[in-house]
């Protein structure tokens, strides 16, 4: 398969491109903080780095693995492996300076990218058969720091909705419930070991595709939290063939 998109269009991006609707990033980091670390917004990313990654989650349809937990998701993925391949302008703006500065200044702190063998670095959710959900959790980090989620809206044409709940970890703090839908080009921040979530099951002869990129403060974890990670990801994301290319790459 040939690649999909082209790099430029999202590597030429600068960080004036990003759209914060007059926002600057001292009220996004207040707002940031007063919700328990959780940020959304309608808009960020330009016209046609959004239509890129339309492009990109179409083209990739035949890649996506299938994946079902009873009682708790349905749905399908595509890893940050094949991503790498066949969509690199992905890659692009997961890299990009511009994309990372932003959001260190929202959350106070200093990002890096997930190491090269975790295929949820980025990755992208498929809901496009009905009943395709994801139950109640958190975005726990197994690496020694923290590792915060960027969802990124692409294709929605569905009734599916992001439920969340804030404050849920903090000691006699209230808990704030609220729900929304990530239109295409809109972003939700979040540390995912703060945010309690969930996406609603999809209806009939609807679809949705979100991108997710994760950063973390350290990227160091140990064996046993990386095996069990790794046995998650096989299990209940991407499968095992991805699995082993991870482990090529940490190897390389």
């Amino acid at each position: 398969m040939t690649t999909v998109t082209d790099p430029d269009t999202i590597a030429s991006t600068s960080a004036s491109a990003f759209s914060t609707d007059g926002l600057d990033r001292e009220t996004l980091h207040a707002d940031f903080v007063r919700q328990g670390s959780f940020l959304s917004l309608d808009r960020l990313l330009p016209a046609p780095v959004t239509a890129a990654l339309v492009a990109s989650a179409k083209a990739l349809l035949g890649e996506v693995n299938r994946n079902y937990l009873p009682g708790h998701k349905k749905g399908g993925s595509v890893s940050r492996h094949t991503i790498e391949r066949l969509a690199p302008a992905i890659a692009s703006l997961y890299r990009s300076r511009a994309l990372i500065e932003l959001l260190e200044g929202i959350s106070g702190d200093r990002l890096l990218p997930c190491p090269p063998d975790d295929p949820h670095g980025y990755a992208l959710y498929y809901y496009t058969k009905p009943g395709d959900h994801i139950g109640w959790h958190y975005d726990t980090s197994y690496y020694d720091g923290r590792r915060y989620t960027l969802l990124l809206g692409v294709l929605d044409e569905s009734s599916c909705r992001l439920d969340y709940e804030l404050h849920t970890r903090e000691p006699g703090a209230a808990v704030v419930a609220g729900s929304l839908q990530i239109p295409p080009g809109g972003i939700v921040f979040f540390d995912g070991d703060k945010l309690r979530h969930r996406i609603t099951p999809l209806g009939d002869h609807e679809i949705r595709v979100s991108l997710t990129f994760e950063y973390v403060t350290d990227p160091g974890m140990r064996p046993w939290l990386r095996l069990f990670s790794n046995l998650k990801d096989a299990f209940g994301y991407f499968g095992f063939r991805q699995l082993l290319r991870g482990r090529g790459k940490a190897d390389a």
